[in-house]
């Protein structure tokens, strides 16, 4: 799946703001508070509020009065979200996009946020009007119940009324259940499967229990259990990581996950200079990121959509360009990647069209596609992108 542009109302800083032809890989710059978090935190907040409600998603970010714009009336004025997106795996070679968008507000009565529109609707082939495949007002609402005839000749739409047990309560989270509604269900699993690295290096250097553990977690707390699970189940990713060690980790050539005595896995790493392996808590910071993000980004099962904030945090800068490399490898496997940073070094090894940019006007941002900007297209030709930022030519990216 790949979203191709989002669109924001009301929602913190972005009081209105619109991005379009989204890459599969996409850096955000942007001066503090200019809102890069905020943005990866829209797929939070969906995310937030299909696992349980849009109410527990709100309180959970201090209240309606805090998540809305600033200037905006919480009695009137709605959070509004707009997310375009393909399904990159179809029989038909065609993949449609899809349109969800969803209107909350706030009920002041009762303290509680109301979904006062969720729509969902695509364009199956190339021309023909698109169907309304999930259309809830206020918690009633309808979806289409033949999704697979759509396109064929005389077919007409089948669809069943619901309604959900409390108007704060998304459609697409009992919907998406049901594999009759594929395009509902697509969705769904995106904002599931959505994943944001919060990686802790203390967290990192945990001897951790025996078990199997098949994704890193957010914090890298089982990063010694997944590798132990690539070494037993995955071997060719496992061999395809040891096999960029040197590249990505001057000097180190080996990993190994050993099970204790007590059941527990211990990671080890071996420097080339030494005859005996280091224990992770021994190595450096730096070691022990670039590995964690190696078996993030060798995922065998890519997240649909992977958010990173400022991975060039305790790395050298000579090894960015390497986690960039591995970053747009991720991408072109399947998942989509959004990253946030601070670091020309890491800039450097774009591409123009993976180039976006916050701009932050009277206390409101805008997103940029720098490909859109004709100067900053031509100066790239001949120079690097974070030399084009550092020096200012990327007008608004900077404090």
């Amino acid at each position: 799946m790949q979203i191709e542009s989002i669109s924001i109302e009301n929602y913190k800083v972005f009081k209105k703001a619109t991005v379009k032809k989204l890459s599969r890989m996409l850096i955000l710059l942007g001066a503090n508070g200019a809102g890069k978090s905020t943005f990866f935190d829209v797929f939070g907040f969906l995310s937030d509020a299909l696992q349980n409600n849009a109410t527990v998603a709100i309180n959970r970010r201090g209240g309606f009065h805090e998540v809305i714009s600033r200037g905006c009336d919480i009695k009137k004025d709605r959070l509004k979200f707009e997310i375009k997106f393909r399904d990159l795996k179809t029989e038909e070679g065609y993949s449609p996009l899809v349109t969800y968008s969803i209107e909350i507000g706030f009920n002041s009565l009762n303290g509680k946020a109301i979904i006062h529109r969720e729509k969902l609707s695509y364009r199956r082939g190339r021309y023909g009007r698109p169907w309304l495949f999930l259309d809830f007002t206020d918690g009633a609402g309808n979806a289409i119940t033949n999704e697979d005839e759509y396109g064929k000749e005389n077919t007409q739409e089948q669809r069943m009324n619901q309604k959900v047990a409390e108007p704060d309560i998304l459609a697409i989270k009992g919907l998406g259940q049901f594999e009759q509604f594929k395009a509902i269900s697509s969705f769904r699993g995106l904002l599931e499967k959505w994943y944001v690295s919060n990686f802790k290096i203390e967290y990192g250097r945990n001897t951790t229990d025996t078990g199997v553990a098949t994704h890193l977690s957010v914090t890298g707390d089982n990063l010694a259990q997944v590798t132990k699970y690539l070494y037993d189940y995955k071997r060719e990713i496992f061999n395809d990581i040891l096999s960029k060690l040197p590249q990505r980790i001057p000097g180190i050539t080996k990993v190994e996950a050993k099970e204790t005595e007590e059941g527990q896995i211990l990671l080890k790493f071996q420097d080339e200079h030494f005859k005996d392996p280091f224990v992770a808590r021994y190595i450096s910071d730096g070691t022990i990121k670039m590995f964690a993000y190696m078996v993030l980004l060798n995922d065998p099962e890519p997240h649909p959509l992977l958010c990173i904030e400022e991975p060039e945090n305790f790395l050298h800068p000579d090894l960015l360009l390497q986690l960039c490399e591995e970053i747009r490898s991720y991408a072109e496997r399947g998942g989509q990647v959004f990253v946030s940073t601070h670091s020309p070094d890491f800039v450097n090894g774009l591409t123009v069209d993976e180039l976006f940019f916050l701009v932050k006007e009277n206390g409101y941002s805008t997103i940029k596609a720098a490909v859109d900007d004709s100067l900053i297209k031509d100066l790239s030709k001949e120079n690097d992108l974070g030399w084009l930022w550092r020096n200012h030519y990327i007008k608004g990216a900077n404090l």
